[in-house]
């Protein structure tokens, strides 16, 4: 199916596009970078940029000078406008499928960002942070780099992330604290009232859950293996 791109919009060597992409005015998309099917880049958008290292290459991917990793829109995702999405150093910087990508958002180097997920307006991830499936990240937070913010939880807005946000939680406040638990969103999950009232009780002690039912143990178990040095945190908890 057609694409709808602005004549103003610049598509570089490496762009691998799907079908049924938009891409705005002004929007500017470097390779290596996959956009898969149904996605829709807003004006102004600069996608592909070199990752901000202290001596990493700062090619010049529009004249085909692809040095990087690269980055990967997965299907459905939304890019509003004035968005930048820079690319990996050693993987893809990545969106989920589904997400929301509002104005003005910056997300950094390798980041990994999961499906069904918003990042509110002003929102900014640091490099190789992770974001797990249906995270919502209120407008104007920002996560340190190398954070991982669980599935499913919730980070207020203007907060400042600088610790790892277990799942399902809600957290907010300059730094973010752990703040209980996001119930709605456990509920719109399928997630049963008793995974609700274990969360909110171990929470409340500042505590990950000693025994896990098994509809909870996925975004756990992500949870662990996105930072591996949680697992001895994780097995302790669990006794």
């Amino acid at each position: 199916m057609a694409n709808h791109i602005h004549p103003s919009a610049t598509v570089g060597d490496g762009v691998q596009l799907g079908d049924r992409v938009t891409i705005g005015p002004g929007a500017v998309v470097l390779g290596p970078t996959v956009v898969e099917d149904d996605c829709w880049i807003g004006p102004g958008c600069v996608i592909g940029t070199p990752p901000e290292i202290t001596g990493a290459a700062h090619n010049r991917a529009w004249d085909g000078d692809l040095a990087h990793a690269g980055v990967h829109l997965e299907a459905g995702v939304t890019i509003r406008e004035l968005t930048t999405i820079h690319q990996g150093s050693y993987r893809p910087t990545r969106i989920g499928a589904r997400t929301w990508v509002l104005n003005r958002v910056y997300v950094a180097h390798d980041g990994q960002v999961g499906a069904d997920a918003t990042l509110s307006a002003g929102v900014s991830l640091g490099g190789h942070v992770v974001v797990g499936d249906r995270v919502n990240l209120g407008m104007n937070a920002v996560v340190h780099q190398r954070r991982v913010v669980g599935p499913g939880s919730m980070v207020g807005m203007g907060s400042a992330v600088t610790r790892d946000v277990p799942p399902f939680a809600k957290a907010f406040g300059n730094p973010a604290r752990l703040r209980g638990v996001n119930a709605v969103g456990m509920t719109r999950a399928g997630l049963t009232e008793d995974s609700v009232r274990l969360l909110q009780a171990a929470y409340a002690d500042g505590a990950l859950p000693s025994d896990l039912p098994d509809e909870l143990a996925p975004a756990f178990d992500w949870w662990v293996a996105a930072d591996p040095a949680k697992a001895l945190v994780a097995a302790a908890a669990r006794g």
